[in-house]
C-alpha cells in the first residue's frame, strides 16, 4: 500500500502535499522557507482549507511526539504560527481548534522543552485579535495545566525556573485571551481564580534570585499583565468580605488577612477595583467593635461555656492595632475630600454623652463604651496624620469639631490626650508639630526654624467661629487633674501651632489671656490640684508667652517675659519647664504665697501690647470660659451653673414674679418712634465714645486714675454680690418662718430636702 501511494503521490490532495513540503529531510535544517511560502500563500487563497490542513499539521505533529521525532515537532508548530499570524479569515476557527490540540499535546509532555514550546506558541496565539468570536473553544485545561508548571519541582533548579516562568507566562495568554471576550467562561470565577491566584503567591514567596517572578519574565512592560495580576488578587480574595467569613476566626487570622488588606491599599485605593471607600472603612470598623466584644466577653458568642474556644485578649489587641493601621495606610492613599468623608464617617461612629448617642450602661458596657471610644480615636488619629487643607472651615467643619471637642471633656485621660493629638494633626499644615514636642523656655525660636505663612482669610473665619470653643476646650483640659507629661506636652504644641497657623493680633490676644486664666488656676487653686500639676501649669505658661512674645517681636513684651523667666530661675525653678518636664521632676512642697516677681502680670502685659497697637482694653479683661451643656454631659458642674440655679429658685420664690406687665400695644406709631429712638441711641454712643477718647488723651494722669479705681470698685461690689449668693445657704422653696420679734427669717434646708421645679431636673 505504501508503495501505491508513494508511486501515486501526485493523487494526494494538494493542501497535504503542501504541507509535506515544507518539512525537510533533515530537520537540523529548519523549516523549507520557499514551501512555506506557498503552503502560506495556498491558505489565504483557499480559507476553506485551513481546518484541513489544521488537522493534517496536527497529525504529523501527535506521530512525531510519539516517535520522538523532536525536529520535526519544532518544524510543525513553526507552520503553525506562520499561519496563525498570516490568517484572519472566518474559518480560522476551526483551525484554532487543531492548534490548541496541539499545544495540549506538547503541554502534556514530560519534556521540558516540548512544554516551554507549546506554551511560547500558545503566548504568541493569545496575542492575536481574532475576527470573529469562539462560541465552543475553552481554556480550562490550559489553566489547569499552566498552573501545574507554576508549582514545577524539577530537580535541576534552572529548568525548574524555565517552566515555572512558562507557567505564569502561559496565565498571562489565558487572562489576555478570555478576559475581553464576553462568549468564554468567566475567567473570574473561583474555579478558575482557585488556581491562579495560589501560582502567582507561590511564585512570590519562592524568589531564589535578586530579582522577582515579574522581573525574571519581563512583565512590568507592557504594565498589562502586571496590573491585571494584582486585579486577579484583589478581585479574587475579597479580603473584606473574606474578613467577614472569618470573622469568629481565631485573632492571629484576622490579623493576617488585615496586613494583607493593609500591603494592597495602595492598589486598592485607585478605585479600579474592590470595594467602595466607605464600604471598606465601615468592614474595618465592625471588626474592630467586634474585637472589643471578643475582649470583653472572652468568647465569640458573648457566653462561656463548654466547648466554647477561649480567646486572648493580647491576641485580640493585637488584631486591632492591625486594623488600625491598615485604615491609616488606605486613608494616606485618598485625595484630600474622600480623606475628609472618612474622617466624618469615622467620628459618627464614635459613641459620645448625648441626647442623640446615648451610652451603654453597666460595667460591661462602659468598657466597651471606652475602648471603643479609644480606638476610633486612634483610628481617627491614623486617618488625620498627614492631613493637608488649605482651608480649615472644609478640614474641621461645626459637626466635626463639636462632636471631636466633647470628647475633650471626658474623665478618661487617655481619650483626651487622643483629641489634643488629633487636632494638632489638623492644625499642622506646615510640619512644625515636632518641633514643639520638647517644651523649653528657648532665648532664641530662630533655632527651631519655624514654617510661618501669613493668617488666610478663610482661617480668620475659622477663629471668629470657633475660637472660643478651641480656648474654652483648652483651659478645661489644663484644669484636669489626671493630666501627665503628655498632656501639658500636647496642650503647649496646639497652643503653638494655632499661634503659628491660625493667629492674627485677635488670636494673639486672646490667646495671651486664656495663658494668664491657666496661670490663675494654678495660683488660686480653686480645683485643688496636687502640686505636679500646678507646676506644670506655671511652666506651660512660662513656654508659651516665652514662645509668642518672640513671635510678636514687640521688644517690652519680651523683656517682661524675659526678666520674670530669669527670676524663675533663681528663685523658684519648679516654675519652669525645664525642672517639671523631666524624667524625674523637681518641684517644691510648697506653692503658697507666690509673690509677684515670678508671675507674669496681665496689666504689664496689656500696657506694653497696647502701646503697639494690640486691644489694651481686651487684654485687661480676664478671660472666662463660655459655659456650655457638655459641662453637664461630662458630669461637671461651675460656679456658673450654681449661680444660675439659685436665682432662678429666688425668682420663682419672688412676689414680683406673680405681677404680670400688660403687653404694650404695636402700632405704627409705636413702630416709628422705635426707628427714631434707636438712631438717637446709635448718635449718642458715637458721641460718648468720642468723649472716652478725648478724655484718656487730654485728660491728667490722676482725673484717669481715679475714674479707673472707681470702676475697679464697681467690679468688686459686683464680685461681692455674686459670692454672698454663691456661699449664702439657698432659700427654701416652701417659703419662710416668722422667728422672734416678727422678722422673717430664711429657712435652710438640707439640699437633698429640697423641692426643685420640674425644669430643674435633669
Amino acid at each position: 500500500m505504501y508503495g501505491v501511494c508513494g508511486c501515486c503521490g501526485a493523487l494526494r490532495p494538494r493542501y497535504k502535499r503542501l504541507v509535506d513540503n515544507i518539512f525537510p529531510e533533515d530537520p537540523e535544517d529548519g523549516l523549507v522557507k520557499t514551501n512555506m511560502e506557498k503552503l502560506t500563500f495556498y491558505a489565504l487563497s483557499a480559507p476553506e482549507k485551513l481546518d484541513r490542513i489544521g488537522a493534517y499539521l496536527s497529525e504529523r505533529l501527535i506521530r512525531d511526539v510519539g516517535r520522538h521525532r523532536y525536529g520535526y515537532v519544532c518544524i510543525a508548530m513553526e507552520a503553525l504560527d506562520q499561519l496563525l499570524m498570516a490568517c484572519h479569515c472566518q474559518s480560522i476557527n476551526l483551525f484554532v481548534e487543531s492548534f490548541l490540540k496541539m499545544v495540549a499535546k506538547l503541554l502534556e509532555s514530560e519534556k521540558p522543552n516540548l512544554q516551554i514550546l507549546g506554551t511560547n506558541s500558545f503566548v504568541k496565539f493569545a496575542n492575536i485579535e481574532e475576527d470573529t468570536p469562539s462560541y465552543h473553544r475553552s481554556y480550562d485545561f490550559f489553566v489547569s495545566r499552566f498552573s501545574e508548571m507554576c508549582h514545577s519541582s524539577h530537580e535541576d533548579l534552572e529548568i525548574k525556573t524555565k517552566i515555572r516562568m512558562s507557567g505564569i507566562k502561559g496565565l498571562q495568554g489565558v487572562v489576555r485571551k478570555t478576559v475581553n471576550d464576553e462568549l468564554q467562561a468567566n475567567i473570574w470565577d473561583p474555579q478558575h481564580m482557585d488556581k491562579i491566584v495560589p501560582s502567582l503567591l507561590f511564585n512570590l514567596q519562592h524568589v531564589e534570585e535578586a530579582e522577582s517572578h515579574l522581573d525574571n519574565h519581563s512583565l512590568w512592560e507592557p504594565k498589562v499583565f502586571a496590573i491585571r495580576c494584582f486585579k486577579i488578587i484583589m478581585y479574587s480574595i475579597q479580603l473584606l468580605s473574606h474578613l467577614d467569613a472569618n470573622s469568629r476566626s481565631a485573632a492571629t487570622v484576622r490579623a493576617g488577612i488585615v496586613e494583607v488588606l493593609s500591603e494592597a491599599a495602595v492598589i486598592a485605593a485607585t478605585g479600579s477595583v474592590g470595594p467602595t471607600v466607605l464600604e471598606m472603612f465601615n468592614t474595618l470598623l465592625r471588626q474592630l467593635r467586634l474585637s472589643i466584644d471578643y475582649a470583653l466577653t472572652g468568647s465569640y458568642d458573648g457566653a462561656i461555656s463548654l466547648g466554647t474556644k477561649i480567646i486572648k485578649e493580647h491576641e485580640e489587641r493585637m488584631f486591632q492595632e492591625a486594623v488600625i493601621k491598615t485604615i491609616g495606610s488606605f486613608a494616606s492613599t485618598l485625595p484630600t475630600y474622600q480623606r475628609s468623608e472618612v474622617i466624618l464617617f469615622i467620628m459618627s461612629k464614635v459613641p459620645l454623652p448625648s441626647l442623640h448617642h446615648p451610652m451603654e450602661t453597666g460595667r460591661t458596657g462602659e468598657n466597651r463604651n471606652r475602648l471603643t471610644q479609644i480606638m476610633l480615636l486612634k483610628s481617627l488619629l491614623q486617618v488625620s496624620t498627614g492631613f493637608q487643607s488649605n482651608n480649615m472651615m472644609s478640614a474641621l467643619p461645626s459637626n466635626f469639631l463639636d462632636r471631636l471637642l466633647s470628647t475633650a471633656l471626658m474623665e478618661d485621660a487617655e481619650i483626651r490626650l487622643f483629641v489634643l493629638e488629633i487636632l494638632i494633626s489638623f492644625i499642622d499644615r506646615h510640619g512644625n508639630r515636632h518641633k514643639f514636642s520638647t517644651i523649653s523656655t528657648l532665648s532664641d525660636i530662630s533655632v527651631l526654624k519655624l514654617k510661618v505663612d501669613k493668617c488666610s482669610r478663610q482661617d480668620t473665619i475659622f477663629m471668629k467661629k470657633h475660637s472660643q470653643q478651641l480656648y474654652r476646650h483648652i483651659y478645661l483640659s489644663c484644669k484636669e487633674e489626671t493630666n501627665i507629661r503628655k498632656h501639658y506636652e500636647a496642650l503647649y504644641g496646639l497652643l503653638a501651632l494655632i499661634s503659628i497657623e491660625l493667629a492674627n493680633e485677635e488670636v494673639v490676644v486672646d490667646l495671651i489671656r486664656l495663658v494668664l486664666a491657666v496661670q490663675d488656676v494654678a495660683q488660686v487653686n480653686e480645683e485643688n490640684l496636687p502640686v505636679y500639676n500646678r507646676c506644670a501649669l506655671y511652666a506651660l505658661g512660662a513656654a508659651y508667652l516665652n514662645l509668642i512674645s518672640q513671635l510678636t517681636t514687640v521688644p517690652a513684651f519680651c523683656q517682661h517675659i524675659h526678666e520674670v523667666i530669669e527670676t524663675r530661675k533663681k528663685e523658684a525653678p519648679y516654675m519652669l519647664p525645664e525642672d517639671v518636664f523631666v524624667e524625674r521632676p523637681r518641684l517644691t512642697h510648697n506653692l503658697d504665697g507666690v509673690v509677684i516677681e515670678l508671675l507674669f502680670r496681665q496689666s504689664k502685659i496689656s500696657e506694653v501690647l497696647g502701646g503697639s497697637g494690640y486691644n489694651a482694653d481686651r487684654l485687661c479683661v480676664p478671660y472666662i470660659p463660655q459655659l456650655t451643656d457638655e459641662d453637664r454631659l461630662s458630669k461637671r458642674k461651675s460656679i456658673g451653673e450654681t449661680i444660675s440655679l439659685q436665682v432662678e429658685v429666688e425668682s420663682r420664690n419672688s412676689p414680683e414674679k406673680e405681677e404680670r406687665v400688660p403687653a404694650e400695644e404695636i402700632t405704627y406709631e409705636t413702630l416709628k418712634k422705635a426707628i427714631v429712638d434707636s438712631v438717637a441711641v446709635e448718635e449718642q454712643e458715637r458721641e460718648r465714645r468720642r468723649q472716652v477718647v478725648e478724655k484718656f488723651q487730654k485728660a491728667p494722669f490722676e482725673e484717669i486714675a481715679a475714674h479707673c479705681g472707681a470702676r475697679a470698685s464697681l467690679l468688686q461690689s459686683k464680685l461681692n454680690q455674686i459670692f454672698e449668693i454663691t456661699i449664702r445657704p439657698p432659700p427654701s422653696p416652701s417659703g419662710t418662718i416668722t422667728a422672734a420679734y416678727g422678722q422673717p427669717q430664711n429657712h435652710s434646708i438640707p439640699v437633698y430636702e429640697m423641692k426643685f421645679p420640674d425644669l430643674c431636673v435633669y
